[in-house]
């Protein structure tokens, strides 16, 4: 007995006994909840298939044993003799390790949502998908900042307010010095919340063209229609004209044929109507118009308008070949010629020859005139 009351660093050994123990049998006890719960709602959840028991079994499984180890080394010392100081920096371990479990937790939270969302629309567009990932970006963002501030106020010593003054003042200097970072980061925010493009669609950027395949945060990278992958800076997109084919609803075409000046005014009349034909013949077209639009330097210009009803580039020019071949077949059954560049050429030889020959003409195929 006398050596259970000898004492050591200010408390008697029985004191240390008791508090080795309490903290070994608060360790041990969580550990054994701890698994004993997690398989509990693991099997419920295999049986009923239930999303609150998996997220239950996942949030007691993540429970961390270096943050229960240092509660339990808390609990123990509380019946310890120990000075003020040491009191001071257990209490703020033990919030802080109770500030990061409360971290993990969110984090575990945020990550069964997405999986969740993720799960229950297999099928979720581009722009969807985008949006989520970038939702739980900023969550964890979020709740990782906050819990680093709320660790540092439970520092002894440590201002959370003049902290804050000083990084307020700091990250101006910082933000001038990593300027085009933080305008790529704030452009990539602005491109998964207002959605110009998400990964998926096609787009032109000025002469560059490709099918979006990553949206981060500095950069943006297209596959081109060549093969290589395109990358660039968000903030540089957002400057440019983007075109956007994925979500193009419908097609509008716009060609021009000419024919010779020799043609007839009955075959003249005609033309748009070989033209109407041959593109309501085809499936999924809207005739718009087809005109006689005037009188070019070597041809008489037709210009036609329509529209394919499906953004699908190759289906459009399927479509067009075909009309091209009825109109070149129809033309030619009706003794229509295409025109080609030609110049004409009136040669006088005088007044009396020119009275008798009447003017030479010449053609001279594929000049222009």
């Amino acid at each position: 007995m006398e050596l259970l009351d000898h004492t050591f660093l200010g408390s008697p050994l029985k004191d240390w006994l008791i508090a080795l123990s309490l903290g070994i049998g608060f360790l041990v006890i969580v550990r054994l909840i701890k698994g004993i719960l997690a398989r509990r709602f693991m099997a419920r959840d295999q049986v009923r298939h239930d999303t609150v028991y998996s997220l239950v079994a996942l949030l007691v499984e993540r429970i961390s044993m270096t943050v229960i180890a240092i509660l339990a080394i808390d609990m123990g010392a509380s019946g310890l003799h120990k000075g003020d100081g040491f009191q001071t920096w257990m209490s703020a371990l033990s919030v802080i390790a109770v500030i990061v479990q409360v971290t993990i937790w969110g984090n575990v939270l945020i990550s069964f949502a997405l999986k969740r969302y993720q799960a229950k629309v297999q099928n979720a567009s581009g722009e969807r998908m985008t949006t989520m990932r970038a939702l739980g970006f900023v969550g964890r963002f979020v709740l990782l900042s906050v819990a680093t501030l709320l660790a540092l106020d439970n520092i002894p010593g440590v201002k959370i307010t003049t902290l804050i003054a000083s990084l307020g003042i700091g990250g101006i200097a910082v933000a001038m010095a990593v300027q085009s970072i933080l305008a790529d980061l704030f452009a990539s925010l602005s491109i998964v919340l207002d959605k110009p493009f998400v990964i998926g669609d096609f787009i032109i950027v000025d002469t560059h063209m490709g099918t979006v395949e990553y949206i981060g945060l500095k950069t943006t990278r297209i596959r081109s229609i060549s093969g290589e992958q395109l990358i660039f800076a968000n903030s540089d997109l957002l400057k440019s004209r983007i075109r956007n084919y994925k979500r193009m609803a419908e097609r509008r075409v716009v060609f021009t044929i000419g024919v010779l000046y020799q043609t007839s005014h009955d075959q003249l009349q005609l033309i748009p109507k070989i033209i109407r034909e041959a593109v309501e013949a085809r499936d999924r077209t809207r005739f718009d118009r087809s005109h006689f639009q005037g009188f070019g330097d070597s041809a008489l210009n037709f210009e036609t308008v329509y529209y394919v009803l499906d953004p699908d580039y190759s289906l459009y020019m399927d479509i067009q070949q075909a009309i091209n071949l009825e109109i070149f077949r129809r033309f030619q059954e009706e003794g229509i010629s295409f025109a080609y560049p030609t110049r004409t050429i009136f040669l006088e030889t005088g007044v009396e020859n020119a009275k008798a020959l009447g003017p030479f003409v010449v053609q001279a195929e594929g000049s222009e005139a």
